[in-house]
């Protein structure tokens, strides 16, 4: 069966006008068109739905049945399309990202929020988990778009990286806040907030600080480095933290910031990665919202070298 969805508006203007050519005039096409296109139909179906009767065309039983189906699928169809259109203006849909801790607290929520504002029928799913969970979601496709420390080359993910160089948190009152740049010797036996062991990130600020011959006092040991700031706050200690906690700290503290936050070196980077399924188109709203995070991450590792 081959049934087009003209032969479906056809038969739907004759069944309310009932004449073919007040259909052919609301369909603005000529009289015989509408009546090949009701003749077409009946062929496909195999029924005959109208007679004619002293001039006037009268609907058999089949063609009222019919008039029913035909409005709910002509009515389904205006739904999809209303539906693919509000889609592709970014008004409906769903988004689902798995990022990283450093990110999930404020940064990634201060992204949606702008990214949702105007779009009140959009849903998101935002979870936070570790890198290693966070890759096996996006490789499963679970998840749109996922934010982790960059995993290893795996054909199930498409990869976008962004080396992002640490910075070194002071208080604004700490002498070490003239300074335009902290090194290692800075903070040759000063008490440092770090990352557990095992962690890349601690194992790099390691190596500068035995290259530069300094001596790396590990007072405060952590998962993420968010709660190291407030730990910094206090004069307890220093912290050299990914630039994407630092820029989250001003979210916060936007009017009222205790802290500064110098470049350090040597660089150590931390490498970031946007995840996608590797074998899955992505929605317009994930390349929308990509294009956003990458904006955002570029932004952070431009502010703090």
């Amino acid at each position: 069966m081959n049934i087009s969805i003209r032969q479906l508006q056809a038969f739907r203007e004759v069944m309310r006008t009932g004449s073919i050519s007040d259909a052919a005039r609301a369909l603005h096409r000529t009289q015989p068109a509408v009546s090949s296109m009701i003749s077409s139909l009946e062929e496909e179906l195999g029924v005959v739905l109208f007679e004619r009767q002293r001039g006037r065309l009268v609907c058999k039983p089949e063609a009222h049945y019919f008039f029913e189906e035909t409005e709910a699928i002509l009515g389904r169809l205006a739904q999809t399309t209303r539906t693919m259109q509000e889609i592709g203006n970014l008004q409906e849909g769903q988004l689902r990202i798995a990022c990283m801790p450093a990110s999930s607290q404020f940064m990634m929520p201060r992204l949606v929020a702008d990214f949702m504002r105007d779009k009140p029928r959009v849903k998101v799913s935002l979870m936070m988990r570790a890198s290693a969970i966070i890759e096996e979601w996006i490789a499963s496709q679970q998840y749109d778009i996922g934010l982790a420390e960059t995993p290893p080359p795996n054909p199930m993910l498409a990869i976008q990286t962004f080396e992002l160089p640490c910075t070194c948190a002071v208080r604004r009152d700490d002498p070490l806040s003239e300074k335009t740049m902290i090194t290692a010797q800075d903070l040759d036996g000063l008490p440092l907030a770090t990352l557990q062991e095992g962690h890349p990130n601690l194992t790099a600020t390691r190596v500068a600080f035995q290259k530069a011959g300094a001596r790396l006092q590990q007072r405060f040991e952590l998962r993420n480095y968010q709660p190291a700031l407030k730990l910094v706050e206090e004069g307890l200690c220093y912290c050299i933290c990914d630039p994407m906690t630092a820029s989250s700290y001003f979210d916060y503290r936007e009017h009222n910031s205790i802290l500064v936050f110098k470049p350090f070196t040597p660089v150590i980077p931390l490498s970031v990665s946007i995840l996608h399924p590797a074998h899955r188109p992505a929605s317009l709203l994930t390349e929308k919202f990509t294009a956003i995070l990458v904006d955002e991450l570029t932004k952070i590792s431009q502010q703090f070298r």
